[in-house]
């Protein structure tokens, strides 16, 4: 997307340097040819490990975070790049998507938080959103048994899938989650 088309000057015109902060190998890959089609110098790392080295090493311009990687949270690499460069435009992805997780996203540092999936269009429209501009609504809005999933999934990992603790945070019969989850 040019400049042109946002109506604003890139915050980083001449430099399109991008770090790809994500464990699924596919998506990660997939992401930085995209990006690169579209002029970015894409750099890729899988883990909180190698995000936190590149962006010490190499601090780039633009970031795009998994927030829920192998080795831990996302939002350390986030607080590494927000420190190492002051104005890189960081975008947290996850699948695992909730108020409180955006919140944080934020506070450690991150420009905008995106639920997966979200195809390279969205991702570059996050990167080069102006500042305080809010993002269009969805063209295809998760449906009310979807956002109701997601939030069960989201709970259940956190209680590190155990259904009566998951059941006993949700109120609901643990007999009645096994069903849903099942």
């Amino acid at each position: 997307m040019s400049s042109e088309k946002t109506g604003q000057s890139l915050p980083h015109a001449s430099d399109k340097r991008l770090l790809i902060v994500d464990d699924d190998e596919r998506f990660c890959k997939r992401l930085g040819r995209a990006m690169e089609q579209r002029g970015f110098a894409v750099e890729m790392a899988a883990s909180v490990e190698e995000g936190v080295e590149a962006a010490r090493a190499r601090p780039p311009a633009y970031a795009v975070v998994d927030l829920r990687l192998g080795d831990g949270s996302g939002l350390d690499v986030v607080e590494t790049l927000r420190a190492a460069r002051g104005d890189t435009r960081i975008i947290v992805l996850t699948g695992y998507g909730n108020i409180a997780t955006a919140v944080a996203a934020v506070k450690a540092g991150a420009t905008d938080y995106l639920p997966k999936p979200a195809d390279a269009d969205q991702i570059e429209s996050a990167l080069l959103a102006r500042e305080g501009s809010l993002p269009p609504p969805p063209e295809q809005p998760m449906s009310a048994d979807r956002v109701r999933w997601e939030h069960i999934q989201r709970v259940y990992e956190q209680c590190d899938r155990n259904v009566s603790e998951t059941a006993r945070r949700l109120r609901m019969h643990r007999r009645t989650l096994q069903h849903i989850l099942a």
